[in-house]
């Protein structure tokens, strides 16, 4: 699964691409923070069963936060997030949901699967597989796969982590675990956050 810092690694190339003149340290750490709001379930999951890649990484949050958000900024006459914080915190909230669907969200996704539709659909789902061109086959996807089974529910899923990493009480000497990349491919995606981050601080000076 990515770790917190692969998630973080996506939201800074999100913020670098993104933020435009409001580039700055505070603009990247309220970006980062809402990159990284998903992986607090990890502690719900401590005393909610089934809480951890549920809780906070439906999808339903991205959506209801986009609907507010586009509410206030697009439809309400006087916007209260223009009128607080001004251009610069309509850019970084938008901004901010961008990271929290894309770097909190989406990895997970990918990655073993998430309660993507909780509460209102109590199913985990994964988004994996492949897309090939094959001059037999054709074009093949495993991507969709209706065979899957569709019983993983909070009631029956636990994703280890450091914090919690098994279900119900565990031994006092259980080893816990905070992965920090887990494949190549996660290496390269923490550099490139890091690359590009540091990069776009470089070129602020």
């Amino acid at each position: 699964m990515p770790s917190t810092v692969v998630h973080l690694a996506v939201g800074a190339v999100v913020a670098a691409a993104l933020l435009g003149d409001e580039f700055d340290r505070r603009s990247v750490a309220v970006v980062l923070a809402a990159t990284a709001v998903p992986d607090v379930d990890t502690f719900v999951g401590l005393y909610m069963q089934g809480a951890h890649r549920a809780l906070l990484h439906t999808l339903v949050l991205p959506a209801g936060a986009g609907a507010v958000l586009a509410y206030d900024t697009r439809i309400r006459p006087g916007s209260w997030l223009h009128g607080r914080f001004g251009p610069r915190g309509v850019r970084v909230a938008w901004v901010a949901l961008a990271a929290l669907l894309i770097g909190g969200i989406l990895p997970d996704l990918m990655t073993n699967g998430v309660n993507a539709f909780y509460p209102f659909y109590d199913r985990f789902l994964t988004v994996d597989g492949e897309l090939l061109l094959s001059n037999q086959r054709g074009v093949v996807q495993t991507f969709v796969d209706l065979s899957a089974d569709p019983e993983r529910t909070t009631e029956n899923t636990h994703y280890w982590t450091g914090v919690d990493p098994t279900r119900g009480r565990e031994p006092e000497n259980v080893e816990r675990i905070f992965p920090v990349v887990r494949s190549g491919f996660q290496l390269l995606v923490v550099f490139l956050g890091a690359f590009t981050l540091g990069g776009r601080f470089w070129a602020e000076r």
